[in-house]
């Protein structure tokens, strides 16, 4: 199974790939993951993303399909879900490119929406918590808006093979709601 979960900070994308990794075996890849599994693997690509990062620079798209591609290549015959990429259209375009010559599809496109006032709530508390610093509401609502402007585009272009799931309630409701619409 190739599931991918998208959503914008704060919707819980990562707890739900992390319940649904385990309930069905599935390998669980965020970038951050991917990113320093190559950084220690000392490969050409993640000393590329590495001298980005080292930088304060994003990585460039291009690097980051390169290290999926590694990736899901290796782990072409292990079920994934894929947790925070892609997070634009070049990586989607990329993504399927990469499905394509792995004669592989993703199965679900799960997309958890949450209002917006709920998700800079929840992540203003989750600050609280975790003593986050940088944290604060105004940080919160500009990476809102980055996603807005970057990822929310990846829904018209799965449009027709996305599952939308209200993100709003407990963790277990929101695992309820998304078992019930996977295939």
């Amino acid at each position: 199974m190739k599931l991918l979960i998208m959503g914008p900070p704060g919707a819980g994308k990562g707890t739900q790939a992390k319940i649904l990794a385990h309930k069905f075996n599935l390998v669980h890849l965020s970038t951050g993951d991917i990113l320093r599994k190559e950084i220690d693997r000392n490969s050409e690509v993640g000393l590329k993303a590495q001298t980005y990062m080292n930088a304060g620079n994003l990585v460039p798209d291009e690097v980051l399909l390169e290290m999926m591609n590694s990736t899901l290549t290796e782990l072409k015959d292990e079920g994934v879900i894929l947790d925070g990429f892609p997070r634009t259209i070049p990586q989607a375009d990329g993504l399927s490119k990469i499905f394509q010559s792995l004669n592989q599809d993703i199965d679900a496109i799960i997309n958890i929406e949450v209002d917006k006032d709920v998700l800079i709530r929840r992540l203003v508390e989750r600050a609280k918590n975790s003593g986050r610093a940088d944290d604060t509401e105004e940080v919160i609502k500009n990476r809102q808006n980055v996603y807005l402007e970057l990822t929310a585009p990846l829904i018209e272009f799965y449009h027709g093979n996305i599952i939308n799931v209200d993100g709003d309630g407990s963790i277990d409701k929101v695992t309820e709601r998304i078992l019930k619409r996977i295939p």
